[in-house]
């Protein structure tokens, strides 16, 4: 299989197999599936600007009833260290959000072992109240599918009512590698394949949107990976539901998988430019500068990325594994601008949120 005739067939619209999606992974070309990454942006977004946003990600506990190798930041029941966070200190860090620009938080936690629907519902309810502007993306999958058996009630009606208890979108977290042998390696007690994206399609049937993700870099194999792929671009085409896709690299440090080899930039830039050639129903992908750092996250969007993602106003999870990458706004907006591109606010849905730039007026233009 020829690489150069698979990167022609993306760059012209075309939708790739899962062996062609394969064969771009084993390739090494990493500058070709760059050029042909970035034309398929370009073509998708011909806008003179690249977007980002401001939000915060609160975990509201790190109490887990699963048990994931991949994870740094859980605590079993009854661990000392585990938490909750109290609902004054919780709605602080939203009004700090609010202070900074933010107009949405990022709603995580552990798998709790006590807590009933009613009590996500309350907090839903109580932070909607103060900041009622404020959009909840909130509750990964592996989360509510956790509410269904806590709670004993369907999928459908944990999802209605916490959608009128004011959650506003889905996250895509606790996706890792969508196969279930990878799944069953690395986690025990967690919502395998089907499930996960059954939250998603349902969500998606009540009018929801939600983003995907992928955690890639552990055990699993190139084709495992284009089989996540596979099953994320199989759900967009049903529902059209997903606004975005996020890939990162697995952080080993002060987890039980420590002793895999870190994947580096190489591998991310490749695996995310070969995302956006085979994920050709997904509108935007979001680079992930807070596990590749600030210059690697700018070459994102040269690598298919169309999104400099968060501000990311707090972050545990990824930091509790030892990666710690913090940008300023002025270093996102800077990265942006730097590669020719005017740096514009957003929200979830990708919808402008700032005001766009002046532009200079008739005299301006006469005197330069």
């Amino acid at each position: 299989m020829s690489i150069s005739s698979v990167l022609d067939k993306a760059t012209a619209g075309e939708r790739l197999s899962p062996e062609e999606g394969l064969a771009l992974l084993e390739s090494r070309d990493l500058a070709a599936l760059g050029r042909a990454a970035d034309e398929v942006a370009r073509r998708l977004h011909p806008e003179d600007y690249r977007t980002y946003n401001i939000d915060r990600n609160i975990n509201y506990t790190n109490i887990c009833t699963a048990v994931c190798d991949f994870c740094a930041f859980y605590r079993r029941p009854k661990h000392p260290e585990g938490y909750v966070l109290d609902r004054a200190e919780l709605l602080d860090k939203v009004r700090e959000t609010v202070a900074l620009g933010g107009e949405q938080i990022l709603l995580q936690g552990g798998l709790h072992p006590d807590y009933k629907l009613e009590w996500y519902e309350e907090l839903l309810a109580d932070i909607k109240s103060h900041f009622p502007r404020v959009n909840i993306h909130g509750f990964s999958p592996p989360e509510i599918h956790h509410f269904t058996k806590v709670s004993k009630l369907p999928l459908r009606t944990v999802l209605e009512r916490l959608k009128a208890a004011g959650l506003g979108s889905l996250p895509g977290g606790g996706g890792e590698i969508l196969v279930d042998r990878v799944r069953q390696e690395i986690t025990r007690g967690k919502v395998l394949t089907d499930d996960w994206l059954n939250v998603h399609r349902v969500w998606h049937e009540l009018g929801g949107r939600s983003t995907a993700t992928m955690m890639f870099g552990h055990v699993e194999t190139l084709a495992e990976r284009i089989e996540h792929l596979e099953r994320l671009r199989q759900l967009q085409d049903e529902t059209g539901g997903f606004t975005a896709y996020i890939c990162w690299t697995f952080q080993p440090e002060h987890t039980d998988m420590a002793h895999v080899p870190k994947a580096g930039a190489f591998e991310y830039l490749k695996t995310q430019a070969v995302s956006r050639l085979y994920l050709d129903n997904f509108a935007n992908i979001q680079s992930s500068w807070v596990t590749q750092g600030l210059k690697i996250g700018q070459l994102a969007l040269l690598y298919g990325a169309n999104d400099m993602g968060s501000l990311m106003i707090e972050e545990n999870v990824v930091a509790q594994a030892g990666t710690v990458h913090y940008l300023t706004l002025d270093e996102i907006r800077g990265a942006i601008a730097e590669l020719g591109y005017v740096p514009r606010q957003r929200n979830v849905f990708y919808e402008l949120v700032d005001e766009p730039p002046a532009r200079p007026s008739v005299a301006e233009l006469v005197v330069l």
